[in-house]
């Protein structure tokens, strides 16, 4: 599975401070932490900082690169902020994100459009989030044709069926694991991606629920996901599922999770 490292996000509080003072110490900590627990890609958002999104997006994929030579997955609904953050990433990045919604697809579209970079597609329109399996199946088939069009190659289009808490309707979870064995059915070569701890919003635990969570999505084709990767117990569960679904050719990653240490859940 692709691991996308989440923590580079000025939503979090000191990584807003580290992006305020320009700390890249501390980013680059942040990020070589997470590159080294297994992270393919590192997530970075300045999406607070409104006004100096692109500066900030900028230096944070400068920082991390530095500190890693991992790529980018810049996140970001600024066509502005993207481009700035691409025009120093080196190698491919992935878009976070693209959807349905016209203004946003209409502004991002351009941006990735014959490009080779990678890019999450989230199910969401203007008519709202998606409950059903129908629904983000509708959406994803019309935004998957649209990429395509644009000459975005399948391979790196990484559907989002966007996961809701159970806590609020408890056919959420199973509407998005079948959303995402019909997708990796109907759309040969396609990945799906999520950012799954939306799942126990509301609840105590939650980590429980997001590791069983993960192993249910892995079976279902799940190949990609936003977490936090120094999370041991979600890495581990991730390489058993992996193995355990036949994923894992002959458990090659399994065992080398184990020789990595990456196995220890104390």
């Amino acid at each position: 599975m692709l691991i996308i490292g989440e923590l580079i996000n000025a939503s979090r509080k000191p990584v807003a401070q580290a992006i305020r003072e320009q700390d890249g110490a501390a980013i680059a900590g942040i990020a070589a932490m997470q590159h080294a627990c297994g992270a393919g890609y590192i997530d970075v958002n300045a999406g607070v900082f409104a006004d100096a999104e692109a500066d900030h997006l900028a230096w944070l994929v400068q920082t991390v690169q530095q500190a890693t030579g991992a790529p980018c997955c810049i996140d970001s609904p600024s066509p502005a902020a993207i481009e700035a953050a691409l025009a120093v990433h080196q190698g491919t990045a992935m878009i976070n994100s693209i959807s349905l919604e016209e203004k946003r697809c209409d502004a991002i579209l351009p941006v990735i459009a014959g490009t080779d970079l990678k890019v999450i597609a989230l199910c969401m329109s203007d008519d709202g989030m998606p409950e059903t399996v129908d629904q983000r199946m509708a959406i994803a088939d019309r935004l998957v044709n649209r990429l395509v069009g644009a000459n975005v190659p399948v391979d790196n289009i990484y559907v989002d069926p966007l996961v809701q808490p159970v806590a609020t309707n408890s056919a959420y979870g199973t509407a998005f694991l079948n959303t995402i064995e019909t997708i990796m059915a109907q759309f040969p070569g396609i990945h799906t991606v999520c950012g799954l701890s939306n799942i126990s919003y509301g609840l105590p635990e939650r980590k429980l629920l997001n590791q069983c969570f993960v192993v249910m999505a892995v079976l279902k084709g799940l190949d990609a996901a936003i977490i936090n990767p120094t999370d041991k117990r979600m890495v581990a569960h991730i390489a058993a599922a992996e193995a355990l679904a036949g994923r894992d050719n002959y458990c090659a990653g399994y065992l080398s999770a184990f020789r990595a240490g990456k196995l220890e859940l104390s």
